[in-house]
């Protein structure tokens, strides 16, 4: 039906940066809220960010000053652009939208942040 597909994890350093993307493809008749989420081993999935129709975003404290979510409507594509990455950044990252229906979630990417 509708899959979204993600890229741009990696390994990168403390302090680095990545730009997570997660494009949906399928039968899609609209998007709503686009979001990131994490988890990272024992831990809860967690919201990083998410982004409305209307453009409006909420990121978790943690990351507030260091990600930038964005969209790209043309595209159905939603970006996470992160800097300054932390350990404590490493998670599983999971991309998802809501299509006013249903919530629809990536596969996950592994972003993981060494020192």
């Amino acid at each position: 039906q509708v899959q979204l597909v993600e890229s741009g994890g990696g390994l990168v350093q403390a302090g680095g940066s990545l730009r997570l993307s997660c494009a949906a493809s399928g039968r899609i008749f609209s998007i709503n809220t686009m979001g990131w989420y994490r988890q990272a081993p024992g831990k809860q999935r967690e919201l990083v960010a998410c982004i409305t129709s209307g453009g409006s975003t909420n990121y978790v404290d943690s990351v507030k000053g260091r990600v930038t979510i964005s969209r790209d409507n043309t595209k159905n594509t939603v970006y996470l652009q992160m800097s300054d990455l932390k350990p404590e950044d490493t998670a599983v990252y999971y991309c998802n939208i809501n299509d006013g229906v249903q919530d629809i979630w990536g596969q996950g990417t592994q972003v993981t942040v060494s020192s």
